[in-house]
């Protein structure tokens, strides 16, 4: 649906300004990573990206290819600011979450510069609403620093096979444990709850393993309180490609389809815990 709400006044210029047909394939993303209040929005010509993070121990990032926009300018080499995930997220379902067949939220966001609100403009059924949220100074994010080059294991699962793993597991466990190794069990995900201990392997071989390569037998474990926020991502996506650096540092990327077919990525990176020592392993 094309936004019929006026367009801004003549001589108005935004350091960010773009528009959507339909607000939910931008708050379904926003909503994979909203596990923190505050977010920290980071546009270039090639998208927006949205970073949440917790206690410098994980990081999530939402990315929107300016591809997804139906409009997407950034007139600044790049844009960013921080803001409140949780208002955000009101103002975008301010119609609800839910539309009536047919009918769809558009959007159009507009962020004049350093110091000022981001707008948004919402239209549903000809009724317009306008948000002014207020932005912050950005705080410095962690870089994690995962080039492919120092990954050292990687596998793409279809991403069923991640959620059968977290229903069966026990996750009155305080850690996951990963194993990955170029030899068995190649891929495993253990437990240590109330009920003991438990493990689920797949094989390389497995119809969910998308892709397989694995460098050197890694075991690592990650506190699930961490891990626990990216479950949302993990309901909404269809593939998910998990990879380790040589210090056990994880990275969890799903890709994210939307309603219309096209393709966002959220991508969670996690510290290893580094409570367990070699000999527990």
């Amino acid at each position: 649906m094309p936004f019929s709400a006026p367009p801004p006044a003549s001589g108005e210029c935004y350091a960010l300004s773009a528009s959507l047909d339909n607000a939910r394939h931008l708050s379904s993303l926003l909503r994979a990573v909203h596990f923190q209040d505050y977010a920290t929005c980071f546009a270039t010509a090639s998208g927006l990206r949205v970073t949440v993070e917790d206690a410098k121990c994980i990081q999530a990032n939402a990315f929107i290819q300016a591809e997804i926009f139906q409009e997407f300018s950034v007139q600044e080499e790049s844009v960013m600011f921080r803001i409140s995930l949780s208002v955000l997220l009101d103002c975008l379902t301010i119609f609800g979450t839910s539309s009536l067949p047919g009918t769809s939220t558009a959007l159009r966001m507009c962020y004049r510069g350093y110091g000022y609100p981001l707008m948004l403009f919402l239209e549903e059924g000809g009724v317009v609403t306008v948000c002014k949220i207020n932005t912050q100074e950005p705080e410095e994010l962690l870089d994690f620093d995962f080039c492919s080059t120092k990954v050292v294991n990687k596998i793409i699962l279809q991403s069923e096979g991640l959620r059968e793993a977290f229903a069966e597991l026990d996750m009155t466990s305080e850690v996951l444990q990963i194993t990955m190794s170029p030899d068995k069990p190649y891929f495993r995900l253990s437990t240590f709850g109330n009920a003991g201990s438990a493990h689920l392997d797949y094989p390389r071989d497995s119809d969910l393993m998308e892709a397989f390569h694995c460098n050197q037998t890694q075991t690592n474990r990650y506190k699930i309180s961490l891990l626990k926020p990216s479950t949302k991502a993990l309901a909404l996506s269809c593939k998910v490609s998990i990879r380790t650096d040589a210090q056990g540092f994880l990275s969890l990327q799903y890709m994210i389809r939307n309603e219309d077919g096209q393709i966002c990525f959220v991508e969670y990176y996690c510290c290893p815990d580094e409570n367990i020592t070699e000999a527990e392993l």
